[in-house]
């Protein structure tokens, strides 16, 4: 049985795809499966990284009958699991070959259920940001002001993992995740390194400052239960850190 399994869900970023899957095979620790689940109706991606990968054992392929969104195609990976460990990881980002094996040592270690790293943001070939965690260890509260927790980075021990930890939403699905497990009393520590590089590509939803604007409200007003002056509230402090980390 596999130490980690890594979930990615796969939409329409059939020219990074490749390079995420290799950044994976290519780690320096290999007891891990790959779990890919294509959530795209359009079949074409699907023969092309069947055609690259099909005879690799370590990629187990799930293919939804229909666009769910990475939210609830990121539950249906972790339903897939058979790791101790879930990882995550975008179809658009790519891994350190040492980003498994260091931060799964860090984990065990430690006995730590929640771990993220630092990573470096491709904003365009003449600019990259450097996003490290303002703090070693997160909690609830931390979180609430300042999503410091890149998705690419995040390895979470699987017992803590409740039913349908992502909901259905286009951007901060993420962000509703890591505040459903740090309400329970299960912190998030950073391990101090930069093992990802995330980029920021054309037409993604998570460029989209609308959208994020508009799920960032429905994170606080629905998911938090918060009253409408207290959702734009945080709202605010939250895009002020934001923005800060860009800076």
């Amino acid at each position: 049985m596999p130490l980690v399994s890594i979930i990615l869900p796969y939409y329409r970023k059939i020219n990074y795809v490749k390079k995420t899957i290799n950044s994976i095979l290519d780690q320096s620790f290999k007891d891990f499966e790959i779990i890919l689940i294509y959530d795209d109706e359009d079949l074409h991606d699907l023969s092309v990284i069947e055609n690259d990968f099909k005879n690799n054992p370590k990629i187990k392929i799930i293919k939804n009958s229909k666009n769910l969104g990475a939210g609830i195609s990121r539950n249906i990976g972790i339903k897939h699991a058979i790791g101790e460990i879930i990882a995550f990881v975008d179809s658009d980002d790519f891994w350190l070959p040492d980003k498994l094996e260091r931060q799964t040592k860090f984990m065990q270690e430690n006995s730590l259920d929640f771990t993220f790293c630092n990573y470096d943001k491709v904003i365009s070939s003449k600019k990259t940001i450097k996003v490290k965690s303002s703090k070693s260890i997160l909690n609830y509260n931390d979180l609430l002001v300042s999503n410091e927790v890149g998705l690419s980075t995040v390895q979470l021990n699987k017992k803590i993992i409740m039913d349908d930890l992502f909901p259905p939403l286009k951007t901060k699905e993420d962000f509703v995740a890591w505040l459903k497990i740090t309400k329970k009393n299960i912190n998030a520590y950073n391990f101090p390194q930069t093992l990802v590089v995330w980029n920021k590509t054309k037409n993604s939803l998570s460029s989209n400052l609308f959208q994020k604007l508009y799920d960032g409200f429905i994170v606080f007003m629905k998911y938090e239960k918060f009253n409408f002056i207290k959702s734009l509230y945080y709202l605010l402090l939250l895009s002020i850190n934001s923005i800060k980390r860009k800076i």
